[in-house]
């Protein structure tokens, strides 16, 4: 059986091929989730959909692969929150007619949205509504839906925080943006904190995943260090919310 070490080994190889080098990290996937060639048609799946042409918010992972998909977003005047690196600084609030017109590509970008953006707290997150789909990057996806990252569960943990205060459950899209070379065409098993996404965007099609059993919810504790929840500031927020320090 596979696992998520091998295949991310074996996908990186041959996304070093198309992927597009990040100005700090370059090619280093161990530390980025690249953009990558034909990125513009993968979103642009992403784009058609019903949930994103209806959305009143949204969640975007910080990921280089989705700074497309942040930029349409921008354009079209739909707001959505993204993490941070790391989530070190915690949430950031992309608010329409926050970005002046022409400086959309630059406001997708990291730094740009902590230039435009404006930082938001978890409770301040759950005044604003749910989150009618949220989008992420990937090192691999599996096409039954098993997402890999970096190897760090940054997307586990914001799955787990926005699935505790309400803003996300098991109803909401997830959709996966990567090149086809990052799908992993055997079926993969999931672990307790594996979010399984329902859908995959690729440049050549959008896979749709039969989800069989339900995601995990909220935050696992018993498996996260005290230093782990004092370095990322909304985990330290929800830890004290809920009296767990």
């Amino acid at each position: 059986m596979a696992t998520s070490r091998v295949v991310r080994q074996r996908i990186w190889e041959k996304l070093a091929h198309v992927a597009r080098p990040d100005t700090r990290f370059h090619l280093n996937f161990a530390e980025v989730i690249p953009d990558f060639d034909g990125a513009e048609a993968a979103t642009a799946h992403i784009e058609a959909l019903p949930a994103f042409q209806a959305s009143r918010l949204a969640f975007v992972t910080p990921d280089n692969s989705l700074v497309e998909l942040r930029r349409r977003m921008i354009a079209a005047g739909k707001p959505f929150v993204v993490s941070t690196y790391n989530i070190m600084r915690g949430f950031w609030l992309m608010a329409p007619g926050s970005v002046p017109a022409g400086h959309e590509r630059y406001a997708a970008w990291l730094d740009g949205i902590e230039h435009f953006g404006t930082p938001v707290t978890l409770e301040e997150i759950s005044r604003l509504g749910r989150f009618d789909f949220m989008a992420t990057g990937a090192s691999a996806v599996s096409i039954d839906g098993i997402r890999f990252g970096k190897g760090h569960g940054y997307f586990d943990l914001e799955w787990g925080m926005f699935t505790d205060i309400g803003l996300a459950d098991d109803s909401t899209p997830v959709i996966a943006a990567v090149h086809d070379v990052q799908v992993v065409d055997e079926k993969l098993p999931a672990s307790e904190t594996d979010i399984v996404v329902d859908l995959i965007a690729t440049p050549s099609r959008m896979i749709e995943v039969a989800r069989h059993g339900r995601r995990p919810r909220g935050i696992k504790w018993d498996l996260i260090t005290a230093d782990r929840i004092a370095a990322i500031p909304p985990l330290k927020e929800l830890a004290r919310m809920r009296g767990i320090a």
